[in-house]
């Protein structure tokens, strides 16, 4: 199959698919075509579809390809499905949450200990939400629980990989710009 006949069916599986596409799994619907052959069908279905001035785009998110709407169409979106923006994550949660993005796996003593309060429900809240999962446990006395975030973080907050997180100067740049 020709690379021109691969990307409207790539785009339609997108489309359908519920969770962001791995090519991995594409390569399970194409077993006939090479890994090279998808990957380029693809590359090349991202910057043609991102290219053009409509309400969707297709992003790499959590290791796969997602189509989502273009952000500056969210409040209008949102308008028409009459929602509001997702349920919000108290103080203590975000922070319990930053502490584990940037230091997992961690552990509940270890972010008690950059956070200096106590973190037990702000962690439960996480975990409910599927925000935050447990890793292990840590090779010491006590063997303690390891937490990290997990592919829902990523969808949630619409990011490829960690290494997408800002910066610590980032965020402290961010933080001052917002008080």
């Amino acid at each position: 199959m020709e690379i021109e006949e691969l990307q409207p069916i790539l785009e339609a599986i997108i489309y359908a698919a519920d969770d962001p596409v791995r090519p991995e799994q594409l390569k399970e619907v194409f077993p006939d075509e090479s890994y090279d052959k998808i990957e380029t069908a693809l590359q090349k279905l991202v910057e043609e579809f991102n290219g053009r001035s409509g309400g969707m785009w297709i992003r790499e998110i959590a290791g796969g390809f997602r189509m989502t709407t273009r952000p500056e169409h969210h409040e209008h979106v949102r308008a028409y499905l009459k929602t509001k923006p997702g349920a919000k994550l108290s103080m203590a949660a975000l922070e319990t949450l930053a502490v584990i993005a940037y230091k997992q796996p961690v552990t509940l003593a270890e972010i008690l200990a950059i956070r200096g309060k106590k973190s037990t429900t702000a962690l439960h809240t996480l975990l409910e939400k599927k925000l935050v999962v447990i890793m292990g446990r840590k090779q010491v006395v006590g063997r303690p629980i390891l937490y990290g975030t997990s592919k829902e973080f990523l969808v949630h907050f619409g990011l490829k990989d960690l290494t997408e997180l800002p910066t610590l100067e980032e965020f402290a740049q961010m933080a001052g710009e917002i008080s």
